[in-house]
């Protein structure tokens, strides 16, 4: 019997994907599936879909975000409002490429490490010394990802995955995948467990 899968595809810097990463993988757990991690850039889905961002309507923004606040205390997560935000995540989203094609077994860790800089430390990850020293905390020093980062084979790698969630009609973050159903937002994961259920 094959196991089910549960793709995710996520960008670090929407707060959506940071509340799904928080409850995926106990999920996946649960129901006997694997997690795979699809990082994206969701900049890319939003320029080649002509979606925006939430906060690029004020009202909405805030409203969406007082909406996952509500979710992190449903879910019992920390979960701060970045006063930094929108965070320029190409670096990250490349360091985290970078793990996929290099480190496959630390993608989940680095991942990890930069949604808690973000999300929770409220960490300025525009700064590349603040990015490089929060990922370095994480366990991952600067210059092995400095050399993942300028990888042409990582940019590449990065690439292909943003357009294969483009041409699955991917436009924004966080979007799982079960058995070719696609399921977008933080907010649908109860429908990714009853597929899951089958």
């Amino acid at each position: 019997m094959t196991t089910q899968q549960v793709e995710f595809f996520y960008d670090v810097g929407s707060p959506a994907s940071y509340l799904a990463w928080t409850q995926l993988p106990r999920l996946c757990e649960q129901a006997g599936a694997t997690l795979v991690l699809r990082p994206m850039l969701l900049g890319g889905v939003f320029q080649a879909t002509g979606n925006a961002s939430p906060a690029a309507v004020p009202p909405k923004g805030s409203y969406v975000f007082m909406d996952l606040m509500r979710h992190a205390q449903r879910y019992g997560v920390p979960f701060n409002r970045n006063p930094f935000f929108p965070i320029n995540t190409l670096t990250l989203m490349r360091a985290i490429a970078g793990a996929q094609v290099h480190a496959p077994e630390q993608v989940a860790a680095i991942t990890d490490g930069a949604f808690k800089a973000i999300w929770v430390d409220s960490l300025d990850m525009n700064d590349a010394h603040v990015a490089s020293t929060a990922l370095a905390n994480a366990g991952f020093p600067s210059g092995e990802v400095a050399q993942w980062v300028s990888d042409p084979a990582v940019k590449a790698h990065l690439k292909a995955t943003t357009e294969e969630a483009v041409a699955r009609g991917v436009f924004g973050a966080p979007t799982m995948f079960v058995d070719g159903q696609m399921f977008f937002g933080q907010d649908r994961l109860e429908w990714v467990r009853e597929a899951l259920a089958g």
